[in-house]
């Protein structure tokens, strides 16, 4: 082995072993979750508010809660909504997420310019943040019935969490 062939092996071992030190010390103990967190017991009980909220109206509609990455955390069909119910809902509360704020608001600003479009996002009412005093901690997106009134329901969700 000459000095050059010598001199790159050592280099790609310095290199393999700073690759391998950086992934050691990068995947260390998953980040806490915040300390206000949506939790599956909180999104019950959005999930519980915005249904009866619903019902009361019998407006049959599906109502999916996220929590603050746009995971969902819990998801209702309700008997007669639409099966494309689903997707609108669901697309309400991701939308919420990359905005933080409600579709209605952000679909006002996105015409005024003052937000950047969110890819797939909904411009219209019925989805809205869950807000646990001033941080924001999931979204509420509901479909199936006018806008207006799919924005009551989630309201009537988000407004139990504190």
């Amino acid at each position: 082995m000459n000095r050059v062939t010598s001199a790159r092996l050592a280099l790609a071992c310095l290199l393999i072993g700073m690759v391998l030190c950086s992934e050691v010390t990068t995947a260390q103990a998953p980040a806490a979750p915040p300390a206000q967190a949506l939790t599956y017991e909180m999104a019950q009980q959005v999930i519980d508010a915005a249904e009866a909220e619903a019902r009361k109206n019998k407006w049959n509609v599906t109502i999916v809660v996220t929590d603050a990455a746009g995971v969902p955390v819990v998801l209702r069909r309700l008997t007669g909504a639409s099966p494309r119910s689903y997707d609108i809902a669901t697309r309400k509360a991701a939308t919420v997420v990359a905005t933080k704020l409600a579709t209605s608001a952000y679909g006002e600003q996105l015409k005024a310019g003052t937000v950047k479009e969110v890819p797939n996002g909904i411009t219209f009412a019925g989805g809205v943040p869950i807000m646990r005093g001033t941080e924001f901690i999931g979204a509420v997106g509901t479909s199936g019935v006018r806008a207006i009134e799919d924005e009551q329901i989630s309201k009537a969700g988000a407004g139990v969490v504190k």
